[in-house]
């Protein structure tokens, strides 16, 4: 029985960087967003709230990143499995805290790995989940 497991992390910079490219992307779009990139247990490496987005929108990020991270799926696919449960499982586990069922937050993975999440709001749920795609292209480059 191992006693050790290796793990891989998001770091900081990657972090940046893909928040950096999430506000680039909402920029063309001609959105104000806030961006957050958590790691594997939701633990905040980046957030950050553009100068025109709602102060609403940086906590909701968070919520997405959070909720992406730890169901390993996009918050959009998280919403519609949710709604396939029925309204009591819906509602009780929308209660929770920092959990997101709607558009704009996504996995960050690493060889099939889970290492974190990334979560956007600002915008539609679809620009929110293009800004969150960006900010992955950026981690990949």
């Amino acid at each position: 029985m191992a006693l050790t497991v290796t793990t891989r992390h998001v770091t900081t910079d990657a972090a940046r960087r893909a928040t950096e490219a999430a506000l680039e992307h909402a920029r063309t779009l001609g959105i104000s967003i806030s961006v957050a990139v958590v790691d594997r247990g939701g633990a905040v490496l980046s957030l950050v709230r553009d100068n025109d987005a709602p102060f609403h929108t940086a906590s909701i990020a968070e919520d997405k990143a959070a909720t992406a991270a730890s169901f390993g799926a996009p918050t959009a696919a998280f919403g519609e499995a949710l709604h396939n449960m029925g309204p009591v499982v819906f509602h009780g586990i929308l209660q929770r805290s920092r959990m997101a069922a709607f558009g704009g937050g996504l996995p960050i993975m690493h060889d099939d790995e889970r290492v974190g999440g990334i979560g956007v709001s600002g915008g539609k749920a679809e620009q929110d989940e293009a800004c969150a795609r960006a900010g992955l292209d950026a981690l990949k480059a």
